[in-house]
């Protein structure tokens, strides 16, 4: 029999229910949703890599000025998470998903048919940048306990993406050449990213359901409500943190994902296999995203995320001494694995600070930080390489940045480790130590 209870002792309860044990919970079609659209729009951005010979080739331009196109896309991508984060937790996630997908599509059949490099520019970007944050956004609410496994899962789609779209980019290069190339990667990216997006939902509540898929308890209703307003967010000391330690990362950590196969050719790497590079990142981040951020729930998700910053460094070390293949090939996963684990336990500890309530939109103004850092990472390492004709110095400032970040991101995690409530169910949040007003909606 199945066993379905409606509670409705106060207005906000008669959307409680306790669901049927039998069924999958929701939250992971969520996930699934999450999953094919950050595979669909950080895939197809990863794809850049395959055009970087045919692009300079055609329109005659330097490394450093071909690489500007990847990191002004990411700083499309991250930096308008500022506008679709709010638009998401007013309108809900799924429209914000839906209407990147679409941009994605759009923005690469653009690409096929660009006739100046300024073009291609604008193609990349908007779409990813219009649906990221949003999906993210949503994954934290229908998670408590499992919420960096969760998040891990939805972020894999960034590392199977990066395994599955550059090969599939470099076979349709060579089959059909670039422009071509482009535009069925666009359609792929309609189809595929579209369809998946549609299971996307903001909140549990919707469904008259708990996070993790346990039965929703009557206090329960203010779980995803509650948080600090993005003002108190911003203004508290664990934002201005993590803003630094991003800003900081960010600026060495997309280097490799546009200057480690253009270094492999530069080395002797047949193309086919230098290509395979990109895979292994990819490879490498689908286990970080899937691995650690369940190890994370259990160690502690503060603790992780400096460690990860500090594992990318160690591992582009290999990448400083390293011209072969193989040892390439060891950076790339590496490298994916601690890449994989930053970028799923970010959001997750975004939401352990501040709460549900604004999540998209903190998430949103928190990226503005990785924006502007990947705008100058990737296109100043190809500038450096245009004058030197040399990535070394590219490599030891991403060390350096990463080694910094990881500094930053372990003294908040010593501070804040002290500290505890004085008291439980305190009438008013805190944002780390400091007050909020954190108001339900």
């Amino acid at each position: 029999m199945k066993r379905e209870t409606i509670l409705l002792r106060s207005p906000d309860l008669h959307r409680i229910r306790y669901p049927d044990s039998s069924k999958i919970f929701r939250g992971w079609f969520v996930v699934a949703g999450a999953f094919a659209v950050t595979l669909v729009g950080f895939g197809s951005a990863y794809t850049f890599s395959a055009f970087l010979e045919s692009l300079p080739r055609d329109f005659g331009a330097s490394r450093g000025s071909v690489s500007l196109v990847f990191s002004l896309a990411g700083f499309l991508y991250f930096g308008l998470g500022v506008i679709s984060g709010p638009l998401a937790d007013r309108w809900g996630s799924r429209r914000l998903a839906v209407a990147g997908m679409v941009l994605v599509g759009l923005g690469l059949a653009i690409a096929g048919q660009a006739q100046s490099l300024t073009q291609i520019y604008l193609a990349y970007g908007l779409g990813v940048g219009a649906s990221y944050v949003p999906v993210l956004g949503a994954v934290q609410r229908w998670f408590v306990k499992r919420r960096g496994f969760a998040s891990g899962l939805a972020v894999s789609g960034i590392g199977v993406g990066t395994l599955v779209m550059p090969p599939l980019a470099s076979f349709l290069i060579e089959s059909i050449g670039w422009r071509h190339a482009y535009l069925a990667l666009g359609g792929l990216a309609v189809v595929v990213g579209v369809g998946m997006a549609l299971l996307i939902e903001n909140d549990p509540r919707d469904r008259g359901l708990g996070p993790d898929g346990d039965p929703p308890q009557p206090q329960a209703h203010s779980a995803t409500s509650a948080g600090a307003s993005v003002r108190d967010a911003v203004k508290s000391r664990r934002f201005v943190g993590l803003y630094t330690a991003c800003l900081i990362s960010s600026c060495g950590l997309f280097v490799p994902f546009v200057h480690l196969v253009p270094y492999a050719l530069d080395h002797g790497v047949p193309s086919a296999s230098a290509v395979l590079l990109l895979g292994a990142i990819g490879v490498g981040s689908t286990a970080g995203h899937f691995f650690l951020g369940g190890l994370a729930d259990r160690i502690g998700r503060q603790l992780a995320l400096p460690l990860m910053s500090a594992g990318m460094a160690l591992s582009l070390v290999v990448w400083a001494v390293s011209g072969g293949f193989w040892g390439l090939a060891v950076l790339a996963f590496a490298y994916g694995v601690f890449y994989g684990g930053f970028v799923a336990l970010l959001p997750a500890l975004v939401m352990d600070y501040f709460g549900g309530r604004n999540i998209s939109a903190i998430i949103g103004v928190l990226y503005t930080s990785v924006a502007v850092g990947t705008l100058i990472g990737p296109s100043a390492a190809g500038f450096a390489f245009d004058i030197s004709r040399s990535y070394m110095l590219p490599i030891l400032a991403s060390i350096g940045a990463n080694l910094v970040a990881a500094g930053i991101l372990l003294v908040m995690a010593r501070l804040d480790a002290p500290a505890k409530p004085a008291s439980p169910g305190p009438a008013r949040g805190t944002v780390g130590n400091e007050p909020t007003t954190a108001r339900r909606p």
